[in-house]
């Protein structure tokens, strides 16, 4: 009768390791970012130069947070 109840619990559990990794993993962080940098490079995406700036500063900042915050352990 519980199976629903626990199902649902694994499924937030889970949830929450992605959006953890998501936020707070250095290398996913950096690998969005190259990964940013070559298809801005080499225009396979289309972007303006405006969203490529925004979206590099976010990623800067994230890797920056996580780094400040492992200083801080």
């Amino acid at each position: 009768m519980l199976a629903p109840l626990h199902g649902l619990i694994w499924l937030g559990r889970k949830i929450n390791e992605i959006v953890d990794r998501e936020l707070f993993d250095e290398e996913l962080i950096k690998e969005k970012l190259l990964e940013l940098q070559f298809k801005h490079e080499y225009e396979l995406e289309p972007m303006s130069e405006e969203d490529y700036q925004a979206r590099e500063t976010e990623l800067l900042e994230r890797l920056d947070a996580i780094r400040k915050a492992k200083e801080e352990e």
